[in-house]
């Protein structure tokens, strides 16, 4: 095993050791208190099952028959989601075929980031997630199930359901994606045509016309945001079956998947010979091999945010400094868009998951013995899913890269070191994704211009005022001040000033997840400006150093004599007048942003 990964193991594990413990103990003792519905009074047996089909209703007579809950993020909202639609009478026929019965335990909310970006809406995203895990938790509080599928995909949402599934962590937890939508517009090509329309070069029309050829059909958006990294995440942490976070929707293989986790999740609850608690499978190696993974990939910076916090929910503490350290040992080995070219279907047909696992695994940059719900050991990642006529098997997955350009082996990679860095200083702490920026562009020295808000930078850029050397501080848009919303609204403007040759980075206690682009960004300033963190003194003209190489971030001014700018009022409207509890609990950025913990 590599050297820093051992040792980020073992001082997470060192760090963790009380709270992992009393964790370990509570689904222990719900475990001892005979999970499902075996224990269940004659009035609430008949509740739940009062609407199952005959059939359904007899087998649920047996008490070692198991009992399999459905959590469902679906709506047709969101493309990713949209599959989920039929994913429920799947799994209850499969169920049904090996002598089980499954129920629709309770749907989630599910919002898209895309269709939020830039409006207030997107004030309410990262709060759902803490939203998301809450209604998973009522979910399956009637205490009626020996396993639960869990049904979602996108950027909150796995997160969520992942940390409402560990508070009953005593139950098998299977995650069933929906899979990528077939490649559209090329990532590049529509990249081009954001930023001519930040320009005024091309219009409306023209964007409308290329985000359409982008976004085109049911599936998850093809680029490597924080969706598709969730996706591999699962896969690496021994949550999914085995390759099959990108497999179409739509297709037999998909299905022959969604009909697999629900026989996968019978034969493995605790009444079985393979209980496969989801406590258990979420432990310290298995969240070391997820950071391996996000850092070898290039994944997504909100997972900076939702790792930390689904560790929290198995009493597992993770701090910046596990991501940076592990950054550092680990290659870049993938390119795929925003740090690429690629899509994630192109990732996949290059050799995708198992590939990545078998180079990892080989090298020592992750831990083989893991318990995962297809058995022990991460190796079992190494297959891939295919049809043998109607039968699914498991084959071995591609040993070399078919494509060069947009996977490598360990010993060949991309870079050197993975895709994020802890910054530190005088501002604070920050979050950079050096992936997808390239080496000259990776430290910047230059005057701040400071905003308040993400639409204050964009009306200064077409008063024609951004036209030269500049580090923009845009601040309060931390979890307390407006529940740290996305800032995709910025990169094409950076993108265009930085193509003009200007030296420009942008510093911010917002998220921009992994859509991240070239333009180097410190996000995630902690402490955030709305509770007195350096970024409320920070003033037009101050110098300002940003070197993602170094791991700083300075300012060449003495703040402690400055008055803090107060923040703005929270906004209202649009539902967030709902949601003033959440600013007022959430924890810092660099312990999750979670109200839960």
């Amino acid at each position: 095993m590599n050297p820093v990964v051992l040792e980020v193991t073992a001082r997470i594990a060192e760090r963790s050791a009380g709270t992992r413990a009393a964790y370990l103990a509570r689904i222990d003792a719900a475990i001892a208190d005979d999970p499902g519905r075996a224990k269940l009074s004659c009035a609430n047996w008949a509740h739940a099952f009062a609407a199952a089909e005959p059939g359904d209703r007899l087998k649920a007579l047996d008490p070692n028959a198991p009992n399999l809950g459905i959590v469902s993020a679906y709506n047709d909202m969101l493309s990713a989601h949209q599959p989920l639609e039929h994913y429920p009478a799947l799994i209850k026929d499969a169920a049904r075929e090996v002598g089980a019965t499954a129920q629709f335990a309770g749907g989630v909310p599910a919002m898209c980031d895309g269709v939020t970006q830039g409006r207030p809406g997107m004030e309410l995203s990262l709060f759902s997630r803490d939203v998301i895990a809450m209604a998973t938790a009522i979910a399956l509080s009637h205490d009626a199930f020996d396993g639960a599928l869990f049904l979602g995909v996108c950027d909150k949402i796995v997160p969520g359901l992942a940390i409402g599934a560990l508070s009953f962590g005593y139950l098998p937890a299977i995650f069933v994606p929906a899979g990528p939508m077939p490649s559209g517009l090329p990532n590049a090509e529509k990249a081009k045509v954001r930023a001519l329309f930040a320009e005024g070069k091309v219009g409306r029309d023209v964007l409308l016309a290329a985000e359409q050829a982008s976004y085109h059909g049911p599936g998850t958006c093809t680029f490597y945001g924080t969706a598709n990294s969730n996706q591999m995440l699962m896969e690496m942490m021994g949550l999914h079956l085995p390759g099959s976070a990108f497999i179409h929707p739509g297709t037999p293989l998909r299905d022959a998947l969604v009909r697999a986790a629900a026989r996968r999740c019978a034969a493995i609850g605790p009444r079985s010979n393979a209980w496969t608690p989801s406590g258990h499978v979420v432990n310290e190696k298995a969240i070391v091999n997820g950071l391996v993974g996000l850092m070898a990939t290039g994944g997504s910076t909100n997972h900076v945010l939702h790792l930390v916090a689904v560790a929290q929910a198995a009493g597992i503490l993770l701090r910046l400094e596990d991501f940076d350290d592990l950054s550092r040992a680990t290659p870049l080995m993938a390119r795929v868009y925003p740090n690429g070219s690629a899509d994630v279907n192109q990732f996949h047909a290059a050799g995708g998951m198992a590939f990545v696992v078998r180079e990892l695994l080989a090298a020592g940059l992750v831990h083989d013995d893991v318990l995962t719900i297809a058995g022990p050991g991460l190796r079992r990642y190494l297959q891939e899913p295919h049809l043998d006529g109607d039968d699914l098997v498991w084959r071995d997955g591609a040993a070399e890269s078919l494509d060069r350009d947009i996977l490598r082996p360990v010993d060949d990679p991309f870079e050197r070191e993975g895709g994020m860095r802890q910054l530190s200083g005088g501002l604070g702490r920050a979050v950079i994704k050096t992936s997808a920026v390239r080496p000259e562009f990776r430290s910047v020295v230059a005057p701040a211009m400071v905003f308040d808000s993400q639409e204050d930078f964009q009306a200064a850029f077409k008063r024609g005022e951004l036209d030269r050397d500049l580090v923009a501080v845009v601040r309060f848009q931390g979890p307390q001040a407006n529940g740290m919303p996305e800032l995709h609204g910025l990169t094409p403007i950076l993108t265009v000033l930085q193509d003009r040759g200007h030296q420009v980075a942008l510093v911010t206690d917002g998220r921009m997840s992994g859509a991240s682009g070239k333009v180097p960004a410190a996000i995630h300033v902690t402490p955030e400006a709305a509770v007195g963190g350096p970024l409320a003194c920070v003033r037009d003209g101050d110098m300002i150093r940003l070197d993602a190489e170094a791991g700083v971030l300075e300012i060449d001014a003495d703040l402690t004599r400055r008055p803090l700018k107060e923040a703005p009022a929270a906004g209202e409207g649009y539902g967030r007048e709902l949601f003033g509890v959440f600013r007022r609990a959430v924890g810092a950025a660099d312990r999750g942003a979670s109200v839960l913990f």
